[in-house]
C-alpha cells in the first residue's frame, strides 16, 4: 500500500517539495543559529560542533518518530545493517557537513551555490553509472541540465566566480558524498527500513561531528530559549526530510527524486527573503529559475509514450 501511494507522481511532486522547502529554510536558520549560539562565520570548529549536536539531535528524532508511526521499536535487522548505518554516517553526514561546513569561509557565494547544485546531476550519473541502480537515459540526462541551469541563474543574483582548492573544492568534495549518499541509499534500503537508516545514520554522523568539533576548540553558547527553539527546529528539518527523502528514493528512480533537489537553492533564496527580510533578491530572476527547474522535473518524469 505505501509502495504503490509514494511512486504516485503526484505525492513524489508534493513530499519532495515538502523536502525542498524544509532544507531551504536552512540556509537562514544556520545564519541566525551562528548568531545565537555565538559561532564566528570564520570558527569552523565551532559550525562543525554546531552540526554535529544538531545531526545527534535529528537522529534521535527521526528515531522516535519512527518508532511511533510503525508503533514498534525502530532497531537494525542484522548485522549487515550497522556496516550500512556507518557507511552512511560516513559519507553523507561526516563527509559531506565536514567538508562543506569547512569550506563556508572560503567559498564564493555564487560559485558555492552552483557548484553544491550539481550535486543533484551527479546524483544521477553516479546512480547510473558506478551502483547500475538505474538506466541513464537522454530524457533523464536533459531534465537534470535543465534543473541545474536554474541553479545557476538563481545563483547569478551577484558576486563573482571563482575557485580554491580549500574552498569550492571542498564544496565539490561535499556534492559529490551527497550524490553517493544518495545511490547508498537507494541500495541499502532494499534490505533495511530507510527511516531507521537515516536516524541511526545521523545520530552516529552527529556524535562523531560534535567530539570533532569540540577536539578542534570548538565552543557554542546558546543565548536563550530561541537558541534552543531554533536547533531543535533545525534537527526536526533534517529528521523529517531525510527520512521522506529516504522513502521516496526507496520506491522510485534516484533521478525522478533528485530533480526536486535543484529547487533547493530557490526555496533557500525565496525563505532567507522573507526570515532575514531581504525581499530585494526575489525578482524575474527567481520565476526564471522556478520555470526552468519545472521543465527539468517535468522532463525527467515524463512518461514515455506507448506504442
Amino acid at each position: 500500500m505505501m509502495k504503490e501511494k509514494l511512486q504516485k507522481r503526484y505525492v513524489v511532486a508534493i513530499l519532495a517539495i515538502l523536502c525542498c522547502s524544509l532544507w531551504g529554510s536552512a540556509f537562514p536558520c544556520i545564519k541566525v543559529g551562528y548568531v545565537l549560539f555565538g559561532v564566528d562565520s570564520a570558527d569552523t570548529a565551532s559550525q562543525i560542533l554546531f552540526a554535529g549536536v544538531r545531526f545527534f539531535l535529528a537522529g534521535i528524532l527521526t528515531l522516535i518518530i519512527g518508532s511511533i508511526g510503525t508503533r514498534k521499536v525502530l532497531k537494525p535487522k542484522s548485522a549487515k545493517s550497522f556496516q550500512y548505518i556507518i557507511k552512511l554516517a560516513m559519507v553523507q553526514t561526516v563527509l559531506q557537513y565536514v567538508f562543506f561546513y569547512s569550506a563556508l569561509a572560503r567559498a564564493g557565494g555564487v560559485s558555492s551555490s552552483i557548484i553544491n547544485g550539481s550535486n543533484v546531476f551527479l546524483a544521477v550519473l553516479i546512480s547510473a553509472l558506478v551502483f547500475k541502480t538505474e538506466k541513464l537515459t537522454a530524457k533523464k540526462v536533459c531534465g537534470c541540465l535543465l534543473g541545474f541551469a536554474g541553479v545557476i541563474v538563481v545563483s547569478l543574483g551577484g558576486g563573482e566566480i571563482a575557485f580554491s582548492w580549500t574552498g569550492e573544492g571542498f564544496v565539490l568534495i561535499a556534492a559529490l558524498a551527497y550524490a553517493i549518499s544518495t545511490a547508498m541509499i537507494k541500495i541499502y534500503s532494499e534490505y533495511e527500513n530507510p527511516v531507521l537508516l537515516s536516524g541511526a545514520q545521523f545520530a552516529v554522523g552527529g556524535l562523531i561531528m560534535t567530539i570533532a568539533g569540540l577536539c578542534f576548540g570548538g565552543r557554542i553558547a546558546p543565548s536563550g530559549v530561541g537558541a534552543c527553539v531554533l536547533l531543535f527546529y533545525m534537527a526536526c528539518i533534517s529528521a523529517v526530510s531525510y527520512s521522506i527523502w529516504g522513502l521516496l528514493m526507496k520506491y522510485n528512480d534516484v533521478s525522478s527524486v533528485s530533480v526536486y533537489g535543484c529547487a533547493n537553492p530557490i526555496m533557500g533564496t525565496i525563505l532567507s527573503a522573507v526570515i532575514l527580510n531581504e525581499s530585494d533578491v526575489v525578482g524575474l530572476q527567481i520565476i526564471l529559475a522556478l520555470c526552468l527547474v519545472s521543465c527539468g522535473i517535468f522532463v525527467v518524469n515524463k512518461k514515455e509514450r506507448q506504442k
